[in-house]
């Protein structure tokens, strides 16, 4: 065991600033990008940022969202799976071997997801050199479960759809009784996940506030930070905004079908990656300034204008959108992403921000996800044309209303911590002690104060262990 050497990639350190990982390292890891998008080296892609150092996102334009305060989109599908969750499966397994909670020569990983976290599980654990099973609703689009087997892990399907998650739960702990040599690598409560947005999210927006000062967008803080939450590791981003700046808001989306937080409600829906029926054990709720919620449907109606050409068409030359920013968007965009772009110009209007404020989101992965929904979409509601495609801007983007939202009470975060008792205590064998240890926001603060820790940990590995390219 003493001279296997376990296959290493960046250190959170690294992954928020790539410029300092070994410079042959990083040349080798780009270039596999495209030559070999399956090589280990790959893991040192793992970054907002490209070969340049430039952060990826784009300042959607006026003319689309229909408001003056700049709202700024980060996009992720130059990740190593086309989605941000790569780095949240990365972190999670770096952080177990490190420490002795896996061993790659012996365990097999269960990833429980609902589609991006599973194919970032299948990436991961199959670069590192582990087993994987991926444990995923069966009504999830069927390129998720193609990249899952592309990416060497085998597929079992639950019943339902992406609010299904109680399914997964028990398929897991049929699988882990059957087993004892899995390992349940638990998005909805593995601090990893939360760390890594926390840290390298969190950190790259605040420099992408600045950067955008520089050129006249902004003061150089960023008023709103917008999510949807599905495992609730991206929203952790805004735990690190919060100490930036005293004043920040971090607004969290649901789907208006599965209510959970803002009506204790439930119920199936299809924006996939997102609204899993539970509050996870993750998410930082007692920090949380907003819930408002998004329908599935005009998700979708807004991604089909992203996907069609008579659509893109209208978009230029009868909305005004930049066409280098249709061109952009048109493969940046899924369905969560149109949601967290309708949350963001909702939370404009809710908190009357101005053209001096920054509303900061993300697109969580890309339309390659989601051609046989559009196609679902165009069986069902026809091709977009011009008039079509203004009417929906002007109604789903222009004319969003500032209903369905819950701000962050005293008495709702209370309620939104509450809800946790029901999966966490009753059904995933946590106590109360332990849950409500987290209203004190020292738990929160330990479990950051950790990412200096793995990293030392890592460094001292690669010490002895040095990275072979």
């Amino acid at each position: 065991m003493e001279d296997r050497r376990l296959i290493t990639g960046p250190t959170f350190e690294e992954m928020l600033h790539p410029h300092l990982i070994d410079p042959d390292i990083r040349r080798k890891a780009h270039e596999a990008r495209t030559n070999d998008p399956l090589a280990w080296i790959n893991l040192f892609n793992i970054s907002w940022r490209d070969i340049n150092d430039r952060i990826q996102y784009i300042v959607l334009p006026k003319a689309l969202t229909g408001v003056d305060t700049p709202i700024a989109l980060l996009t992720s599908i130059h990740f190593p799976t086309r989605s941000h969750k790569v780095g949240a499966t990365y972190s999670v397994l770096i952080e177990k071997e490190l420490f002795g909670d896996v061993d790659p020569w012996k365990h097999t990983l269960i990833w429980p997801s609902t589609g991006n976290y599973g194919i970032g599980g299948a990436y991961v654990a199959g670069r590192m050199g582990v087993r994987s099973v991926v444990v995923l609703p069966e009504e999830m689009s069927k390129e998720r479960f193609e990249m899952i087997e592309r990416f060497g892990a085998q597929v079992i399907k639950t019943p339902g759809c992406e609010s299904n998650v109680k399914e997964i739960y028990d398929k897991v702990k049929e699988l882990m009784a059957a087993d004892p040599l899995m390992r349940n690598m638990n998005q909805f409560e593995e601090m990893g996940n939360y760390r890594f947005h926390y840290y390298v999210t969190g950190n790259t927006v605040i420099d992408l506030a600045r950067e955008l000062a520089e050129q006249g967008i902004g003061r150089g803080k960023v008023s709103a930070y917008v999510s949807s939450m599905g495992s609730a590791g991206t929203i952790a981003a805004g735990d690190r905004l919060k100490q930036e700046w005293y004043d920040h808001k971090i607004v969290g989306l649901e789907p208006i079908q599965c209510p959970t937080l803002a009506l204790n409600g439930y119920g199936g829906h299809d924006i996939q990656g997102i609204g899993d029926k539970h509050v996870t054990w993750i998410h930082h709720v007692t920090n949380m300034d907003a819930i408002m919620l998004i329908d599935d449907l005009e998700c979708k109606l807004g991604l089909q204008l992203f996907a069609e050409d008579e659509a893109k068409r209208a978009l230029v030359e009868a909305i005004g959108v930049p066409q280098d920013a249709v061109d952009y968007l048109s493969t940046r965009l899924g369905i969560s992403s149109i949601c967290n772009i309708y949350g963001a110009i909702k939370t404009v209007k809710h908190y009357g921000f101005g053209p001096d404020d920054l509303v900061v989101t993300v697109a969580t992965d890309g339309l390659d996800r989601y051609w046989s929904v559009m196609a679902d979409m165009q069986r069902d509601f026809g091709v977009i044309d011009r008039t079509e495609a203004v009417a929906r801007v002007r109604s789903l983007f222009h004319g969003k209303k500032t209903d369905y939202i819950w701000d962050g009470t005293a008495e709702n975060r209370m309620r939104w911590h509450n809800l946790k008792y029901y999966t966490w205590v009753e059904q995933q064998g946590r106590t109360v002690e332990e849950l409500n240890a987290q209203l004190d926001p020292a738990w929160w603060e330990e479990h950051q104060r950790r990412v200096s820790e793995i990293d030392a940990r890592l460094l001292e590995y690669r010490a002895s262990h040095p990275v072979v390219a």
